[in-house]
């Protein structure tokens, strides 16, 4: 059984027959050449093997692991399927603010029934990503290790797959940072989190990125004590300072405890097989019955003959590509964690679209045109798109930025969720969106209209100008479209209207 599977569990034995099935036989290469050989079955590499293959490429492609990759396996589906327990149990438990009395027993999770619905919902997902599908699909399934065997094929079980084109999508992988004590202590990854049957009573994770920040507040909401240690930068040091404050102040009020080590954090084993987490600098010392790391990311570039494919790569931000997606290679892509710095399930598929167009079709589409949004998945969600306000300032771009509060947005109010705000930057002077901040309980679901928005060059007077229902939250972007067009009244403008009307009445 894969370590990141339960051995025995009726749903994760599901869930292998499907993405990793035991019986399967490896089919005869094709005489020739395939036009295009994936190595990879995660998001970038089912994608480019599906879309490729519905054109009507030739296409193999190669799995040495579970196929779905990171996110069916070990990462967007099962984290999600236990944050939504755990909002579940909050909202339980805040249920006294609306006028609803729980009962005293009613918010106390049972973990272990928690991640059952967890392995079931995944192993019912889990056909989409099958190897039995993609062979239905017309692809050449091949599981096992490739390696390439010089610049135009590619070896896998003592097959030899020659190719026209190929892909790289062999995505990344959880890494330990530097940690002094770390190799003395057991700790858990994203890749082997999702076998916990029993809540630790004390939880430890080191990082405090989207995963971290994501866990923390799921296992504290399940009954864990967490403790979250975080960089001298803060938590979630890639978003909007103020979107960070909100999700600190709302992990604290879940009864996180933040540990801010910087880099002077000390681990040890402690008694009964916990870890104790100890930051010299501060004094703070806390005993842990499991830690997770959730610090650290590894592009999966080793073992798979780069060197003889001709293709350049470093094991820090891996597999190195042009702007449309090519490696040293000409020949060969890469798609997905392997080479990009956005790390996200979609930014995966949309590289593969390029990859397809590129590399079949002598497509010229770049990665750079992408408007690649992402989200965090705290309660409220932290959804970003575009430039921040740090970056205009490193690139010399002037900018305009407009917030509104969710706490002004009556639908926010009535459903009690006005931590919060629409932020959206501007080019100075006009209504071109350069990029956007959006703090909310749907961040996530409502970033998609300042992403759709950029992409077709909408601006955000026209937002403004959209009819939204009310009431609802997505109004929190229309009222931002307000603030622009009100900024457009200037007091010239001002005395011009008020000279028209004036003489209206006469």
């Amino acid at each position: 059984m894969h370590p990141s599977l339960l051995s025995g569990d009726p749903h994760d034995e599901s869930l292998r027959a499907h993405v990793q099935p035991a019986d399967w036989q490896n089919p005869e290469p094709i005489a020739g050449r395939y036009n295009l050989v994936v190595i990879g079955a995660g998001t970038a590499g089912l994608v480019t093997a599906a879309g490729a293959a519905g054109l009507g490429a030739k296409v193999a492609l190669v799995e040495r692991g579970l196929m779905g990759g990171d996110c069916l396996n070990v990462g967007c589906v099962p984290s999600k399927g236990i944050i939504a327990a755990s909002r579940r149990a909050a909202a339980v438990r805040e249920a006294a603010e609306f006028g609803i009395d729980p009962g005293p027993t009613a918010a106390k999770p049972d973990f272990a029934r928690v991640m059952e619905r967890m392995r079931r919902l995944r192993a019912g997902i889990a056909p989409h990503d099958s190897a039995k599908r993609f062979r239905d699909l017309g692809i050449d399934v091949f599981l096992g290790s490739a390696r390439f065997a010089g610049a135009d094929a590619v070896e896998v079980g003592g097959a030899r797959l020659r190719f026209a084109k190929a892909v790289i999508a062999t995505g990344a992988r959880a890494a330990a940072p530097p940690i002094a004590g770390l190799d003395s202590v057991p700790y858990l990854t994203n890749e082997t989190l999702f076998t916990l049957t029993e809540l630790p009573r004390r939880f430890g994770i080191i990082g405090a990125g989207p995963i971290g920040c994501e866990m923390a507040q799921a296992f504290a909401r399940l009954g864990s004590d967490v403790v979250l240690a975080h960089s001298a930068r803060g938590i979630m040091p890639r978003e909007d300072r103020d979107a960070a404050a909100v999700v600190r102040r709302r992990l604290e009020r879940d009864g996180v405890t933040l540990l801010g080590s910087g880099d002077g954090l000390r681990l040890s084993p402690a008694a009964g097989g916990g870890v104790r987490l100890h930051d010299p600098s501060s004094g703070a010392d806390y005993t842990v019955d499991r830690l997770l790391v959730a610090a650290g990311r590894a592009p999966n570039v080793e073992g798979i003959g780069l060197e003889s494919a001709g293709v350049e790569f470093d094991a820090e931000n891996g597999v190195r590509v042009d702007d449309r997606l090519r490696t040293t290679n000409r020949n060969i892509f890469a798609a997905g964690d392997v080479c990009s710095p956005f790390q996200f399930t979609h930014a995966a598929d949309f590289m593969a679209r390029i990859v397809i167009q590129n590399a079949l079709f002598f497509g010229r589409k770049k990665a750079s045109s992408l408007v690649i949004p992402w989200a965090t998945y705290t309660d409220p969600e932290v959804a970003h798109v575009g430039i921040t306000p740090q970056e205009a300032e490193a690139r010399g771009i002037a900018i305009d930025t407009y917030t509104q509060p969710m706490a002004a947005v009556d639908r926010a109010i009535l459903d009690g969720e006005t931590d919060g705000f629409v932020r959206i930057h501007t080019k100075q002077g006009t209504g071109k969106i350069l990029g956007a901040t959006i703090v909310a309980a749907h961040a996530g679901d409502l970033i998609g209209a300042i992403s759709l928005a950029m992409a077709q060059g909408i601006d955000l007077g026209a937002i403004a100008s959209a009819i939204h229902p009310y009431p609802t939250q997505a109004e929190a972007i229309r009222k931002t479209g307000d603030l622009f067009n009100r900024t457009r009244l200037t007091p010239k403008v001002k005395r011009l209207m008020e000279a028209i009307l004036r003489w209206r009445r006469r």
